[in-house]
């Protein structure tokens, strides 16, 4: 359309231009010639004019026509254009809307996995802060003397109730010295009656693990020694009674750490306890021990119901030779009856054959009687 434009401005130049040169030839012709020839030349320029001005407007005509077809397809081309960019809006709002959808509804499943997590955080957190007051709680028993050695008396009761039976052991059984012994296990002898004794050495033991530097381990070490021999010594003293007990007690210590402590750094106190035959036990070590208990326990028992059940087995073997005696006499007389019987079959075919006979001798003749007659009298 501009083109076209441009293109008419330069005709309309070119017109002007050629008028302004014939008005110009014209005036000097009018000058130097005589008006006839001006006259013509006058014709001959307004002809050309007209010509030009028909030329002027058919290229102003064709112009417009050109104008409007290529307004026409400037405007089909917005619309297509126009309708491709509202395709293409609607389909990026499409794809957006679900983008956001997808990533709302993944926002929404992570937050409510994050609020499942948080609420098993918070779960985990008061099972930590009720276990935190139960060990600040254990720390308050095992710091007093008293409660510590309840709680060494009270996993002593549980460990010996889950495996013996209960005619096996006593609790806080009084000895014949007066001296009270947490636990007594009944055994026969031998061994005999095993007395054990809990024992916690937890301040001796805190001391030896709590030891920053060689001298405080020394003196560590010296201590935690001194507490358990002492504790071998008293129970030796008395819970051994000659006569009474046997010659061996049990020494219980309810931590698996202090026992593991003894046996790996403190060798002599093991041997001094051989020597003064207290044995050393903590609950794994106590459980496999009353296990093993428990199976002399069960084979003393059956030891003793041996002659019980030799008697009973002899008066059994007895009942039966008798009920084989019986079973023999019982045998005769079926064989006794047995052979009653056949005598009977035996006399009472001979019955029949005599009744039959007489039958055929009473055909040869009109009986005055049938034979149930003579049997009746």
């Amino acid at each position: 359309m501009q083109t076209l434009d441009t293109n008419v401005l330069i005709l309309v130049g070119i017109a002007t231009v050629a008028t302004l040169l014939l008005a110009i030839l014209m005036c000097l012709l009018f000058k130097k010639n005589n008006r006839k020839e001006f006259h013509v030349l006058a014709d001959t320029l307004f002809r050309g004019q007209a010509e030009l001005a028909g030329r002027m407007s058919q290229l102003s005509e064709f112009s417009s026509t050109q104008q409007n077809k290529l307004s026409e397809a400037i405007n089909e081309q917005k619309i297509s254009v126009l309708s491709m960019i509202d395709e293409k809006l609607l389909a990026m709002t499409k794809s957006v809307g679900e983008g956001l959808q997808k990533s709302t509804n993944k926002t929404a499943e992570t937050i409510q996995d994050l609020r499942e997590r948080l609420a098993k955080i918070d779960v985990a957190q008061q099972k930590i802060s009720h276990l935190s007051e139960q060990v600040v709680s254990l720390q308050e028993v095992l710091s007093n003397k008293q409660a510590r050695g309840a709680f060494g008396e009270i996993q002593l009761n549980d460990l010996v109730k889950s495996i013996l039976p209960p005619s096996a052991y006593e609790f806080q059984c009084v000895l014949s010295n007066q001296k009270r012994a947490d636990c007594v296990l009944k055994l026969p002898n031998p061994p005999g009656t095993i007395v054990i004794d809990s024992k916690f050495p937890l301040e001796s033991y805190q001391a030896l693990r709590n030891a920053s530097n060689d001298r405080e381990k020394i003196e560590a070490e010296r201590f935690f020694r001194a507490s358990v021999l002492k504790h071998i010594k008293d129970i030796a003293d008395k819970y051994i009674i000659p006569g009474e007990t046997a010659e061996s007690a049990l020494m219980f210590l309810p931590a698996e750490s202090i026992y593991a402590e003894l046996y790996s750094n403190f060798t002599d106190v093991v041997e001094n306890s051989y020597r003064a035959k207290v044995w050393i036990v903590s609950p794994t070590t106590l459980m496999a021990t009353l296990n093993t208990i428990r199976a002399i326990l069960k084979d003393t028992t059956m030891r003793e119901q041996a002659g019980v059940i030799q008697k009973e087995v002899g008066a059994l073997i007895d009942d039966i030779s008798r009920l084989d005696e019986r079973i023999e006499s019982l045998s005769r007389h079926f064989d006794q009856a047995a052979k009653d019987i056949n005598e009977v079959k035996i006399s009472s075919g001979k019955i029949v054959r005599r009744i039959n006979k007489i039958e055929d001798l009473q055909l040869e003749g009109e009986p005055p009687q049938s034979l149930n007659h003579y049997v009746a009298e």
